[in-house]
C-alpha cells in the first residue's frame, strides 16, 4: 500500500491499561489527527481526555461486530490489543479480524504472548489460535509477542510483606519482564514503521529473574525478611482465590508460573530494547518503588 498522507492508526482498547499508554506514545510520534482510539464507551474519562487532545474516538466493542465494521473504515494500520482472558476471547479476536478484513485495513498488529508458538501451557492457547486466524485471514499482519509485565509482580508486593513470603509455582523458572510502558512504546514504534508485514517480535525485558530474586528484591526495598515459597499449581491457585482473586484471574496467574517453570517466559534476544532504542526499565526499580510504599501500609 502506498501512503500519500500520514497513515491512519487505530488502537483498540484505548481506555485500557496498555491501550492508553500506546495512545500517549503515539501522540509523541505522529499528529493527533492521524490517531483513532477505539473505545467501548465514548463517555469514558480517558476517551474524553484523548478527544480533547485531537484524537478521533470511535466505538469499537469486541463483542459487538457491527461496531467494529464501521470503526475500522479508512484505517491503514490497526493495533489489536488482546482482550481479557475468558471464554469468549478467541471469538472476540475473530470479530476484530473479520471486521479488519472487510474494511481492507492495511496492517494488523496483534499483542500476542512471548514464544506463543512454543507454549505448552494454557496461557498461550488463545494466542496460538488468534495467530492462526490472522494467518488464514489473508490480512497483512505483524506479531508483537509480549513477555510478562512487571506490574503483574508488583501486585504481589503487599501480600508478600504482610505474610513474609512470595508464593508461586514457578520453581526456578525465570521471567524476562518489562513494564507495561516499555511494551506500549514498542507497540507504538512498530505501528509507525513501514515494512512490518510478516514480522514477529519476541518482546521481553533485558533482565530475567526468578521468584526467589523477586522475594529478595522486595525484602531489600522494605528492609524486612521475605522468602519465596514454591507450591503445586492447584494449591497456589487456591491461595490466590483465598486472597480475593476471581477464579479466572487466579488460573491465569498460576498458569503463568507453570509457563515460567518451563522457561517459556524467558528470552534474551533483546528485541524490545532494539525497538525502544534504550535499555528496558529494570524490574528492580518497579519492585523497589512499590516495596518502599507498601512497607508503610502493612
Amino acid at each position: 500500500m502506498t501512503y500519500h498522507t500520514q497513515p491512519r492508526l487505530f488502537v483498540t482498547g484505548s481506555t485500557g491499561e496498555l491501550g492508553r499508554l500506546v495512545i500517549e506514545e503515539l501522540l509523541n510520534r505522529v499528529p493527533a489527527n492521524s490517531i483513532v482510539a477505539g473505545v467501548r464507551s465514548p463517555d469514558h474519562e480517558m476517551a474524553k481526555h484523548f478527544s480533547a487532545r485531537g484524537v478521533e474516538i470511535r466505538v469499537a466493542d469486541y463483542s459487538r461486530p457491527e461496531s467494529l465494521s464501521s470503526a475500522f473504515e479508512g484505517i491503514d494500520r490497526l493495533l489489536m490489543i488482546s482482550s481479557t482472558a475468558g471464554a469468549n476471547r478467541v471469538a472476540q479476536h475473530h470479530n476484530v479480524i473479520n471486521a479488519a478484513k472487510a474494511a481492507n485495513v492495511g496492517l494488523v498488529a496483534y499483542t500476542s504472548l512471548l514464544h506463543a508458538d512454543q507454549a505448552t501451557s494454557g496461557l498461550g492457547e488463545d494466542h496460538i489460535l488468534t495467530e492462526a486466524a490472522l494467518r488464514t485471514s489473508g490480512l497483512p499482519f505483524v506479531l508483537l509477542r509480549h513477555g510478562w509485565y512487571v506490574e503483574n509482580h508488583t501486585l504481589s508486593v503487599p501480600p508478600a510483606l504482610q505474610y513474609g513470603a512470595v508464593i508461586g509455582s514457578a520453581g526456578l523458572g525465570r521471567f524476562s519482564s518489562a513494564t507495561r510502558a516499555d511494551y506500549a512504546a514498542a507497540d507504538s514504534v512498530v505501528l509507525t514503521l513501514d515494512g512490518q508485514e510478516g514480522r514477529v517480535y519476541e518482546l521481553a525485558g533485558d533482565e530475567s529473574y526468578d521468584l526467589a530474586d523477586l522475594a529478595n528484591t522486595i525484602a531489600s526495598a522494605a528492609g524486612r525478611p521475605v522468602t519465596y515459597q514454591d507450591m503445586p499449581k492447584a494449591k497456589f491457585k487456591q491461595a490466590l482465590i483465598g486472597m480475593g482473586l476471581p477464579d479466572s484471574l487466579a488460573e491465569l496467574i498460576a498458569e503463568s508460573d507453570v509457563a515460567a517453570s518451563r522457561r517459556e517466559l524467558e528470552d534474551h534476544g533483546r528485541q524490545l530494547r532494539a525497538l525502544l532504542g534504550r535499555p528496558t526499565t529494570p524490574y528492580r526499580e518497579a519492585i523497589e518503588a512499590v516495596g518502599r510504599v507498601a512497607n508503610f501500609s502493612v
